[in-house]
């Protein structure tokens, strides 16, 4: 049975009291794996572990995995090429520093470079 969103809140809150952590979501926890860094790609974007895990906890979503392929390999007209053009529109608008305050890139910074944008 499926618990409500106030009862996971209290187990939560209680477990912090106690000193435990959370499982993971394969021990049956409570995130799944896109929003913890087991799911994400060092070098940008999601892997194909947080890919599955988002199609999993988003039913029907149409996530699929980053074009990768260098522009110049790409037939303009192709529909991945077109996809990688509109995600750099999109995510080059977005506002935010392309560097944290320890000089690393942002994860904004990362996806953008591989998409190749």
């Amino acid at each position: 049975m499926a618990k409500s969103s106030a009862q996971q809140a209290a187990i939560a809150i209680s477990m912090k009291k106690a000193g435990k952590k959370p499982k993971s979501m394969k021990d049956g926890g409570s995130t799944p794996a896109w929003t913890r860094s087991e799911g994400k790609d060092p070098k940008g974007g999601l892997n194909r572990k947080g890919v599955a895990s988002y199609r999993r906890a988003n039913p029907g979503s149409k996530l699929k995995m980053a074009v990768t392929t260098k522009p110049s390999k790409l037939d303009p007209d192709s529909k991945p090429a077109k996809r990688r053009k509109s995600f750099c529109a999109r995510m080059s608008g977005v506002k935010g520093p392309m560097k944290k305050p320890n000089g690393k890139p942002t994860r904004k910074a990362l996806a953008l470079r591989k998409w190749n944008c």
